[in-house]
């Protein structure tokens, strides 16, 4: 790549980053500071987290809005796991990834509840999260699949597990955080 055209790469993430810094900044932290330390840090951690998840799979955005109807939609994989019958890349790389991706959803989606919501309500919402990513992508010349979204809520689920795991350590610490 030339350097022009990595400058033009690089501006256009640097748009969607300074949006995402004026949205936390300017919406969303004033919001979540009244509502403790405790809370601040829980929300933070999930934008942050929901971040870099929009990072490494729509972005860039804010830049790519003109020219979204410029290429075909292409519509979803909806077979299950064909790259792995069929042997095709590196799938095995992108399962575990999806898994990965999502864990820390499962973990933090029920902090940042007021009422912590249970299994079900973060599976839904996590299910949900991976759906609009998937039906979105194609308008920014990007790939959708279902098993991108089985293997998201997959992630969803043992981030859930891990949730369950340290609940005590965790709100530990949230509980010293509110008192100091």
């Amino acid at each position: 790549m030339e350097r022009s055209d990595v400058m033009k790469y690089l501006i256009k993430y640097f748009v969607d980053f300074i949006v995402l810094i004026f949205l936390y900044a300017f919406v969303f932290f004033r919001k979540w500071k009244s509502q403790g330390r405790d809370r601040l840090l829980v929300k933070t951690l999930m934008y942050a987290y929901l971040s870099l998840v929009l990072y490494f799979t729509m972005m860039p955005v804010v830049m790519s809005i003109p020219f979204m109807l410029n290429h075909p939609y292409k519509s979803m994989n909806l077979i299950p796991f064909i790259d792995v019958s069929l042997g095709r890349g590196d799938f095995f790389r992108q399962l575990v990834l999806n898994v990965i991706m999502t864990m820390p959803f499962g973990f933090l989606f029920p902090l940042t509840q007021d009422k912590r919501a249970k299994f079900g309500v973060t599976v839904f919402f996590c299910f949900l999260t991976s759906l609009g990513i998937e039906l979105l992508q194609p308008f920014f010349d990007r790939s959708s699949d279902i098993t991108d979204l089985i293997t998201n809520v997959i992630g969803g689920v043992l981030g859930y597990g891990l949730y369950v795991i340290f609940k005590p350590i965790t709100f530990w610490v949230l509980e010293r955080l509110k008192t100091r």
